[in-house]
């Protein structure tokens, strides 16, 4: 499969130009709907650092899934919409992202298909893992993350998080880049707290739907705060 992913993150700075941005998860739908070769899109807010409910207002992200690259590369060097959302914001750094592994649905489905055509000497890894909380339990659940998130506080692994979503407290997910699948596996099995979170899941039934995905990043466009970020494939 020749489907990619991008994901575009924007910060925002003043109040007018948060305020734009605001809006435009509400009236972005329409121009975005209309973009060729878009598969899928989400227009998402962001919580503040770490894994958090409470907004940030200066930070928003776009996630889209591309019938191919070529499509995506189209929509990011000559949509005026695209233009527009940095025009407004200070910065953006977007990443291309193939699939190769996603579990459960995302809006009734599952819209990432696996791609084929990974490369064998990229180590880095992109985690996306969403879902909806059902509201009896959203107390319970926000009072349990910050022990869940304990683990990634100097995890030397961990290159990037970030904690976005279409709706504040209720429909959630993270954002998480780490430096190889070791990493990775190190934090998901190895950690007390995250085979804890895991067990709680499973036992609680927090979520009324849910998403795991796994990705490998492969180019790297733009800045965030104030750097290049994975340098290694900002060149590709």
């Amino acid at each position: 499969m020749s489907q990619i992913t991008t994901l575009t993150f924007f910060r925002y700075r003043g109040i007018w130009q948060k305020l734009w941005a605001f809006g435009m998860m509400q009236f972005g739908h329409a121009p975005m709907s209309k973009i060729a070769g878009l598969q899928f899109y989400k227009l998402m807010g962001s919580g503040k650092a770490g894994f958090n409910p409470l907004p940030d207002w200066s930070v928003y992200a776009v996630l889209q899934i591309w019938e191919n690259e070529t499509s995506a590369d189209l929509f990011f060097n000559t949509s005026p919409l695209i233009q527009r959302f940095k025009n407004h914001s200070e910065e953006s750094w977007t990443l291309y992202l193939k699939n190769f592994a996603a579990k459960g649905e995302w809006s009734g489905k599952n819209p990432f298909q696996k791609n084929s055509r990974l490369d064998p000497g990229n180590p880095f890894i992109a985690v996306i893992t969403r879902a909806t909380i059902k509201k009896r339990l959203l107390y319970r659940f926000w009072k349990y993350v910050p022990t869940s998130q304990a683990s990634l506080e100097g995890n030397t692994g961990l290159l990037f998080t970030k904690g976005i979503g279409e709706v504040p407290i209720t429909q959630m997910a993270t954002f998480s880049v780490w430096k190889n699948k070791e990493s990775l596996m190190e934090y998901a099995y190895g950690s007390k707290e995250h085979q804890s979170a895991i067990k709680q899941t499973r036992q609680l039934q927090w979520y009324k739907e849910e998403l795991f995905s796994r990705f490998q990043p492969y180019r790297s466009l733009g800045t965030w705060n104030g750097k290049q970020q994975l340098p290694e494939l900002s060149k590709k």
